[in-house]
């Protein structure tokens, strides 16, 4: 269980870190605050939300091996509040097939459906068993 605990965080970073470099791409050349095609309706707070994953994919991706647990719930929340959050930009531009909605969508679902094995295949350090 231990090896697939670690070939479930294994894919999750590496979709992290495409991520990462999708939002580093963008910075680099649109800005950190890019409105990502939307224009003047994309909200401060949405450039604001885009830029910071920047740094926190590449923040969980780190986590799921330094502290495994902490980056399994931490990439969780990132990428239910991103679907949740691009959804409402879907939805105004009719996007629901677009492949970055989908590759979201499904990461999503890969996300939930396994980070349970990844939690219970994970053996904390700090957890020692005694013969008895």
């Amino acid at each position: 269980m231990q090896r697939l605990s670690f070939f479930v965080r294994v894919l999750f970073a590496c979709c992290l870190l495409v991520a990462t470099a999708n939002h580093i791409c963008a910075a680099a050349l649109h800005g950190l605050l890019w409105d990502y095609g939307y224009g003047p309706g994309a909200y401060l707070a949405s450039r604001i939300f885009w830029g910071a994953l920047t740094f926190f994919d590449p923040l969980a991706a780190l986590l799921l091996f330094l502290k495994p647990r902490v980056g399994i719930v931490l990439t969780a929340a990132i990428i239910l509040v991103d679907v949740a959050h691009n959804t409402l930009y879907v939805a105004l531009k009719q996007q629901w097939l677009e492949p970055f909605y989908l590759s979201q969508v499904a990461f999503l679902i890969f996300v939930f459906l396994l980070s349970p094995i990844a939690w219970r295949g994970f053996i904390p350090d700090a957890v020692i068993t005694s013969p008895a």
